[in-house]
């Protein structure tokens, strides 16, 4: 039986079919399955400025295929406008909330089936929880990448901006120029283009296989995307009619696919936050272990921005997400079996594929690194672990012992920065920006982007317990857990203290001896803020730990 028949047949339904009478709809399409396409279209993310156009060609696939859209809409934060000023607080609760706004609508409304349009950086993992909650007919078709920008001969996108700022302050660049670049390094609609948080979610729908081929790298501005948009709204009524439910596809196999492809690509440090929230919607347990054991295994097969030149452009030239995903199955190190959206197996889906570019996709015989891109740290000054893009980290990076500067909040930090405050052999401290502390979990772009524009990225580290931006690079270590509002050791440190730094044997320690760390936990008192915000307070009580994805205990 249609789930959508309890709101549209039967005698006593007569009221609410009144009420779809008045929608426009007849009476032989309330006889047909219901398709909620859930639509993150806003006129403030350039990501998303152009989902009305991708949720006209999913219901036009809908009706082709004999069923009803129905559009409802989410909210949706850009990071990147929300950086480096309170409103980032914002932007990991959006999370949760989009989420929940999702199970309202398709509970009080009882779709047959569900087609989400994401696109940036919290609206995809907040669909994905939705999908995985709800276990209804679904299938993700995401707005796609923007391209890269130009200027002066060479390929930019917002991070280049970000790192300008720095640049501007050191002399190497003046801020016409830093205005010009601004004007063209993000040239249209889409995701920003590198292998930044968004992106990096959008190519793991394809490994998870809850989205067509295509889903992560086919460009927004295309015909070709609005194809896929218009295919997937055809497919979704067909897992309807096939009665394939979300948790037949988000599986322990397809969840160590999707790490596995995770470490490939090199993606952002936030899907090391937001896996485990997915997979926890659908009973699994996914904890940082794993991400690590994963990571030592697999090989490190594209360095896109941040780590690299290259942009998700290049890497849908170059075979896209099935072309990586064919280089690890000749390894062994996929399960070619599991069910996805196409109607195939995974292994079916790969049947033929091959790498079309070997300088963006490397052969698994001769990777980057034969591990994957993140990295998790543990010791005295991250018990509970910590994460790292390692393969966006400077060589000199990777083993080091650096000087503390310690400060209690971002805003600080940066203007530290940016004063030249800090000096190589450095590393900065960044707490109470945890997801309880905070609280909301800020990224740290802004700070990672000045060390770079500086000229100090191969001499200094940053130490957080927020989190960062997939744009990152360099000797970034986020997530530090306990958070310094939890006691954690990072709220003990001190200007001049030693803390060493290990990524390749996993290690991260505050060099200071148990008796002195004693002291300073007896003297030790949490730094207050004053949470105005009610959102914000409710997140504050009721968000766990960053080792556990920062999901709502």
């Amino acid at each position: 039986m249609r789930r959508s028949s309890v709101m549209t047949s039967g005698l006593e339904k007569a009221p609410h079919r009144s009420l779809l009478y008045a929608l426009g709809l007849t009476q032989e399409e309330m006889g047909r399955p219901l398709i909620g396409v859930v639509n993150s279209a806003n006129e403030i993310v350039p990501g998303h400025m152009h989902l009305h156009t991708i949720a006209q060609a999913v219901k036009d696939g809908v009706r082709m295929a004999g069923g009803v859209p129905m559009e409802f809409p989410v909210i949706g934060v850009c990071d990147g406008l929300a950086m480096n000023h309170a409103g980032m607080r914002m932007s990991l609760p959006s999370r949760e909330l989009i989420a929940d706004s999702i199970e309202i609508c398709a509970v009080a409304l009882p779709f047959d089936g569900l087609v989400f349009i994401p696109n940036c950086d919290k609206v995809v993992p907040g669909m994905l929880m939705a999908m995985a909650r709800l276990n209804i007919p679904s299938i993700m078709v995401s707005g796609g990448p923007m391209y890269a920008g130009r200027h002066g001969g060479a390929a930019v996108d917002l991070i280049t901006v970000f790192e300008g700022v720095g640049k501007v302050r050191s002399g190497a660049m003046t801020e016409a120029e830093l205005e010009e670049l601004a004007q063209c390094a993000c040239p249209g609609c889409g995701s920003c283009a590198g292998m930044f948080t968004a992106n990096s979610m959008n190519c793991l729908c394809e490994a998870l296989g809850v989205a067509l081929p295509g889903n992560g790298t086919i460009p927004a501005a295309t015909s070709a995307r609005l194809r896929l948009a218009k295919e997937a709204g055809i497919r979704v009524m067909d897992l309807v009619r096939q009665e394939v439910r979300p948790r037949d596809i988000i599986t322990e196999k397809s969840l160590k696919n999707a790490v596995t492809v995770d470490m490939a690509l090199g993606c952002s440090t936030n899907t090391v936050l937001h896996l485990p929230a997915v997979f926890r919607e659908a009973g699994l347990r996914l904890d940082l272990d794993f991400f690590d054991a994963i990571s030592r295994v697999t090989p490190n097969l594209c360095r896109l921005s941040p780590a690299g030149s290259q942009h998700i452009e290049d890497l849908h030239e170059a075979g896209g997400i099935p072309a990586v995903m064919s280089e690890l199955a000749g390894l062994g190190i996929l399960d070619l079996s599991v069910p996805t959206v196409t109607g195939k197996t995974l292994g079916e889906n790969l049947a033929g594929v091959r790498v079309l570019r070997t300088d963006v996709i490397r052969p698994a015989a001769d990777p980057y690194s034969p591990e994957g891109g993140i990295a998790i740290l543990r010791g005295s000054l991250a018990p509970d672990g910590a994460v790292v893009k390692q393969s966006a980290v400077a060589a000199e990076m990777l083993q080091r012992e650096a000087r503390a500067r310690v400060f209690d909040g971002e805003e600080a930090a940066v203007t530290a920065i940016l004063g030249g405050a800090i000096q190589p052999g450095d590393v900065v401290v960044i707490r109470y920006e945890g997801p309880k502390g905070g609280p909301g979990m800020r990224e740290m772009l802004t700070p990672t982007s000045a060390i770079s524009g500086m000229g100090l990225g191969e001499s200094v580290a940053l130490i957080t317990d927020g989190r960062f931006s997939g744009g990152t690079r360099g000797a970034a270590i986020g997530h530090v857990s306990p958070e310094a509002a939890e006691a954690g050791p990072i709220a003990l440190v001190q200007d001049g203290d030693t803390i060493g730094i290990d990524i390749p044997n996993r290690r991260l320690d505050l060099m200071v001896d148990e008796a002195e760390l004693a002291r300073r936990k007896a003297a030790w008192k949490p730094v207050q803020k004053e949470i105005t915000s009610p959102v914000l307070r409710r997140y504050a009580r009721l968000a766990a730990s960053a080792a556990q994805g920062a999901v709502f205990d």
